[in-house]
């Protein structure tokens, strides 16, 4: 047996029925144990957003910072090629299950980031730590620390494929067949304005994502919503496929060898946990700088983070895709968006989801930076950021240059075992966070 048959293997079983059901069984307990407040105060989070937060507050990063370094993070190949991918092999219905791994997500983004805040220390810089791996040792007892060394460990290294090198070579494909710039041409320029950004350290980053990312998200709705209302009259006929579809599985037609119902649940859920990152343990770690003395409130933010990746971004994609009928043809992840895109706008759709991909890839090259940094400080102390750094910017032209299957398939799998120490602080730590939220909004 091959190492990549191996890792396949073993992929299938980490991200099986078993941690999808955790995933999702954690997000309706914490959704129940807080009685749908994340989902019922979504207008109360993008409120706060919007206000201002003292200056004096501690933190190294402005709430708003915190979420778009989190969202650079977030939104990235799985809203434009994942979305499509989900499609392929789940059909419509598998659009429906992304809708509800979001909804629950929006509860489990919400604790993370609660906890985050709550629990997270200052180094000797003043720099504020935390995320998982430091709410496992601050909060709970001895002996589960050993649950945040194995987070630290699983992150640092699945931050160097899936937010690395897996994300460097996306961005060389797509310039290549859309630009036809040369693989290395690519990779010297994203590892020199990658090091221009992280070798700032997060306050940078922070200012670039805060720029990028609302930017390039703005530009892609607009370009999703100019081709959803020239198809509008396919509208009710496309929330009708995802709805029923969602509970019957999905006939061949076309180009598309059909799906089960399994499929789509399976699909529509692995996607959606993959594109907004709810359960996973990495966006708190942004979260944790934000300057905040409140825990409750930067949760809220937090969850705005699961609703506008998945909720918005990968809806809208999936409607252009489904719209336009190029779901039917039988392409697979971004070539599936590409098609739709230039069905929609023909002549520049293609170039505009080679920008997106790019960009949307870029911005998540920056965010995982952060935290396979975090995770490695974590494990080794203030003496690994330097040649962490470095690491990370060696890493990008190898990754645009080579053949990463095998880099994917083990971070698939370092991505997935990171879950499962977070969830497991996740549910032993809930009381807590049951118990500042009834106490901020007994105020309220």
């Amino acid at each position: 047996m091959s190492p990549e048959t191996l890792l396949e293997q073993i992929s299938a079983v980490v991200w099986g029925p078993a941690t999808l059901t955790l995933l999702l069984g954690v997000g309706i307990y914490l959704s129940v144990g807080l009685k749908a407040v994340p989902q019922r105060n979504i207008k109360r989070a993008f409120l706060l957003l919007g206000s201002k937060s003292p200056q004096q507050e501690p933190g190294e990063i402005t709430p708003f910072q915190a979420l778009m370094t989190s969202l650079s993070a977030t939104i990235g190949t799985g809203n434009i090629a994942g979305v499509a991918t989900a499609i392929f092999l789940g059909g419509p219905g598998a659009v429906f299950w992304m809708w509800v791994t979001a909804f629950l997500g929006l509860a489990t983004k919400y604790t993370e980031a609660v906890l985050a805040v709550q629990f997270r220390q200052t180094n000797s810089h003043g720099q504020y730590l935390g995320g998982p791996m430091y709410y496992i040792k601050n909060g709970l007892n001895r002996r589960w620390h050993w649950l945040g060394w194995a987070f630290a460990l699983f992150g640092m290294f699945a931050a160097f494929g899936i937010g690395n090198m897996v994300q460097a070579n996306s961005v060389a494909n797509a310039v290549l067949e859309s630009f036809h710039i040369p693989v290395w041409g690519t990779a010297l320029v994203l590892t020199v304005m990658a090091g221009s950004v992280i070798l700032g350290g997060l306050p940078q980053l922070a200012k670039v994502t805060a720029t990028l990312v609302p930017l390039m998200a703005i530009a892609y709705l607009g370009s999703t919503l100019f081709i959803i209302f020239s198809h509008l009259d396919q509208l009710t006929n496309s929330l009708t496929l995802i709805f029923t579809h969602a509970f019957n599985g999905t006939a061949a037609t076309g180009g598309f060898a059909g799906a089960t119902l399994s499929a789509a649940i399976r699909f529509g859920v692995a996607r959606g946990i993959f594109s907004n990152e709810a359960g996973l343990g990495s966006s708190p770690i942004a979260h944790a700088a934000a300057k905040t003395n409140n825990p409750v409130q930067q949760g809220l933010i937090a969850m705005l983070g699961t609703f506008i990746d998945t909720l918005i971004i990968c809806t809208l994609t999936a409607l252009v895709i489904i719209m336009t009928g190029a779901w039917e043809s039988g392409a697979n992840g971004a070539v599936l968006t590409t098609l739709a895109f230039n069905t929609g706008l023909p002549g520049i759709g293609g170039t505009i989801v080679a920008i997106g991909l790019s960009v949307f890839a870029f911005t998540t090259l920056l965010g995982w930076s952060y935290y396979g940094e975090c995770c490695a400080v974590f494990i080794f102390g203030m003496r690994a950021i330097v040649p962490y750094r470095l690491l990370w910017l060696l890493a990008i032209p190898m990754g645009a240059t080579g053949q990463l299957t095998f880099i994917w398939l083990l971070a698939d799998i370092m991505n997935a075992l990171m879950a499962l120490p977070n969830l497991i602080a996740l549910i032993l730590l809930s009381p807590l966070v049951f118990k500042h939220t009834r106490t901020y909004f007994a105020k309220k």
